[in-house]
Formats: structure tokens, sequence, C-alpha cells
């Protein structure tokens, strides 16, 4: 058994209110349960209202995979109701950083500072342990098995495949295809379109096949172009991705956060017109919070 559930959609900030109350304004965090494990992909705002969930199933062990740590994907670790309760487990899973050696333990210690936040990590009272994945490193939890590949985005982001039995999810976390930096008459134009060519295909054959493709669809292809750099996808860019890759069903997540609910609905049809039904195609969806999916 595969089932997954948004808890957060939201990109960059959360957005609370009365024209996000359908699709939710908390940011990333999508829980995935197997038949015997708990993986959390990010830990946005979305972490608190799924931690308030798991009261019954204390003690517990979970395993928490930071796909990277800009805020809108860390922010509510330090509100994670199960670090604060002995008897739980929480294994939280990231990337080092390349140039200063950091892991994704100095992340949360430095959100538990007193500057930030009024209790130290010394004081919580679950078991942590911290664990940094190195690139396409596959981690075995149980009857699942998670592997990372690197995306694209101004920090260290890991996708995320999580596989149990036949049944498969992907997670891109924050990502923009990337894009040749070089006029075409440069002597280094075709050197980086070979690059950027072997890195799609790359991301492309871990993400092939699977049930479920879950990407970040920031912009329309009209927002698109000043945004460019940012580090996000645009619809166009996701259905692209999905059906290259073959995945049966694809949710656009990480809405940008000035978006309401029904201009979100606009700009998704408006996007399903702009590329008709192919031979194939995955289903498409608007990834909503409180909605759960099993395979």
């Amino acid at each position: 058994m595969l089932k997954f559930t948004f808890r957060g959609v939201r990109g960059s900030i959360a957005s609370p209110g009365p024209k996000t109350v359908k699709y939710g304004g908390n940011t990333t965090c999508i829980e995935v349960r197997t038949d015997n494990e708990l993986i959390i992909l990010d830990a946005g705002t979305g972490i608190f209202p799924l931690s308030q969930t798991l009261f019954p199933e204390f003690p517990l062990t979970c395993h928490v995979f930071i796909t990277h740590t800009h805020w809108d994907h860390i922010q509510g670790l330090p509100f994670f109701i199960p670090m604060f309760v002995a008897g739980n487990r929480v294994k939280i899973y990231g990337g080092q950083d390349p140039i200063t050696g950091n892991g994704v333990q100095e992340v949360l210690s430095r959100q538990l500072e007193y500057a930030f936040f009024p209790i130290r990590e010394a004081e919580l009272s679950a078991e942590l342990e911290y664990i940094s994945l190195s690139e396409n490193q596959v981690v075995n939890i149980g009857d699942a098995q998670v592997t990372n590949v690197l995306m694209n985005h101004p920090a260290i982001n890991y996708g995320y495949k999580v596989t149990c039995g036949d049944k498969s999810l992907f997670f891109t976390g924050d990502h923009e295809w990337a894009y040749n930096i070089y006029d075409p008459d440069d002597d280094d134009y075709q050197l980086f379109e070979d690059h950027i060519a072997q890195k799609r295909k790359s991301i492309i054959d871990i993400v092939r096949g699977v049930d479920v493709l879950i990407v970040d669809t920031a912009y329309t292809d009209d927002e698109y172009p000043a945004k460019k750099g940012w580090g996000h996808g645009s619809f166009s860019s996701s259905i692209a991705m999905a059906r290259e890759a073959g995945v049966k069903h694809c949710f656009f997540t990480h809405h940008e956060p000035t978006r309401s609910d029904e201009k979100l609905e606009k700009v998704f049809q408006d996007a399903l017109d702009e590329h008709p039904n192919q031979s194939g195609d995955p289903e498409f969806y608007l990834a909503q919070e409180e909605f759960s999916f099993e395979l």
C-alpha cells in the first residue's frame, strides 16, 4: 500500500484566508503512508496540522525528508509535535551543503536558537536522528525505498521518489528546468546544451513510469518570463515533464501564494485548454490540502 495526503500546497509563504480555503494556505508538506511506515516530504507549515493527527500513534517513528532548506519547506519543523514527546523517534533527512559541508542537522539547530524560537534542541524529548544524503542515495524504510535526484533550484534541492512494491510517486520539491545561459553563437553554447539534455534525461529516467508525479507548478506561461531563474516550474513545463516521463497521475503544487482558489482553477483550466489531451496523457489535478490518494 502507498498512500499520500497533501498537508500543505502553497509556495513561498503561507497564505491563509477566505480566498484560499478550498486548496489551502499552508506551505509544502506531504504525508506518505505505507503499510507500516510514515514518511513526510518537507516540513512547511503543513507539518503542524499533520502532527495534530498523530497523537493516537504515539510512540511513533517517522521519517522526514527535506527537499531543500528554503523557509517555506522547513518553517513548520520546530512545531512538529512528535519531537516534544518522549518515546517518539524522528529521523530527518536532507542534502549536505557542498560548500560549507553542513548537513541537515544545522538547519534545525539554527531554527531552535533563542533568537528565533523559545525552545532549544536540547530540550526536545523525542529521539532525533539526522541523515545527510548524497546524490542518488537509496534509503530503505521498511517495505519502501526513497531515492533522491538533484533538481534545479537556487539551493541544493533533492527530488524524492518513493517506491513501495509496484507503486511509486515522485515529488520534485522546487524545480525549474535548466536553460542555456549562452548565446547560440557562443563557443560554449553547444557544450552547455548537451549538459542540459543530459541532466534532463537523468531526472526523467528516475521519474519515468511512476504512478504519481507531484510537481512544482508555480507560474503560468505569461508569468514565467519575469520569474525566469527563480527556480520554479510552469504549467507548460510540468505538463511536458509528465508526458515525457509517461506518468499515470500528475498533481500541480507549490501554488503561487497570491493566487486565490478561483484564479487557481482558472489558470489550471487555461493550461489544460492550451495543452489538449493526448493519447497516453496522465490525469492532471491541482494539489489540495487534506486530499488523499491511495495507490
